[in-house]
């Protein structure tokens, strides 16, 4: 199912657009299945319950060596708000802690690698104009009954970047996606703002990850005052400028790299499963600087990253 040219032209407009339909009721229940088992399947004994943030939290998952392996893994990070801060014991039932299931479900899960790598996903990535397009890392993120974490706003070529900049996102909705369990926003037209920023590999400390400026990936990101940087963040700051995409279990939404983008903490009782994947062009330049790579610890580039066409031309 390409992109018509109606939904072409509103992707390279806005960064983004939502295709509602895309699964169907038997695939969203098997993956929604899948999503159960592996969540019933995870043993509590000896897990390091690493906390799924996207802030500055120190216990949070981004510097952990957990973190880091998950690349070719089926790892599991946790709701903060599931993790007692004072024994760090779990105050939910497991399944209902967990918020991430990541980064090699498209490979090592059948299930997902099924609606990830197929000649429909080919296609539109075709029409993306991606030369040797690359599933870079994939992901579950369930945003779980009332204490699923808001995210803030931020872009996806931040944390994979290539030059040139080639990141799309391919997200799922895998349960109706509402205002109370923590849809998607977006700033349309905002993969047009210039990155400021690069989530890195502390190669120079030799452990650990950072934000580090474009120009400078062994310094250490400070932001600046000027009259661009403070114009940028008014503008990531104004909730006016957000669409939210309320939408229906089923629907595919695809996210440009550069797009700004957040979700609201769920305040409902329902769950929000989401599958999501990124794809990056083999043909750009992925440098040792980003913190996915296969295997973690040997930094090769795409070479070991999944290839979405059959034959690469």
């Amino acid at each position: 199912m390409p992109l018509t040219p109606k939904e072409l032209e509103q992707y390279e407009n806005d960064g983004c657009i939502a295709i509602k339909n895309y699964l169907n009721k038997d695939k969203i229940k098997e993956l929604n299945d899948e999503i159960d088992s592996l969540l019933n399947s995870v043993n509590i004994g000896n897990h390091p319950k690493i906390k799924f943030t996207t802030g500055n939290d120190k216990d949070g998952h981004i510097s952990d060596k957990y973190f880091i392996d998950s690349s070719d893994k089926i790892h599991y990070f946790f709701e903060p708000e599931a993790i007692s801060d004072n024994n760090h014991k779990l105050n939910k039932p497991l399944n209902k802690s967990i918020n991430k299931i990541g980064h090699g479900l498209h490979f090592l899960n059948e299930k997902f690698n099924s609606i990830t790598v197929n000649d429909d996903i080919a296609s539109i990535c075709r029409q993306l104009g991606f030369k040797d397009p690359k599933a870079v890392q994939s992901m579950c993120v369930i945003k779980q009954p009332f204490i699923g974490a808001e995210v803030p706003p931020h872009n996806d070529a931040e944390f994979l970047y290539s030059n040139p900049k080639s990141c799309v996102g391919f997200w799922f909705a895998l349960q109706d996606c509402t205002l109370e369990n923590g849809c998607l926003e977006f700033i349309p037209g905002s993969q047009n703002y210039p990155l400021q920023k690069r989530f890195v590999k502390d190669l120079k400390k030799g452990y650990g990850t950072k934000f580090a400026p474009l120009t400078n990936l062994d310094g250490q990101f400070v932001p600046n005052s000027s009259d661009e940087n403070i114009k940028i963040n008014k503008l990531i700051e104004n909730d006016s400028l957000y669409e939210k995409i309320i939408i229906p279990a089923g629907s595919l939404v695809l996210i440009n790299g550069k797009l700004i983008h957040k979700s609201a903490k769920n305040t409902s009782d329902h769950s929000r499963n989401a599958y999501t994947f990124h794809v990056v062009d083999g043909a750009s330049n992925y440098d040792e600087y980003n913190w996915l790579q296969i295997p973690p610890s040997h930094p090769s580039g795409t070479d070991n990253f999944t290839r979405l066409y059959k034959n690469y031309e």
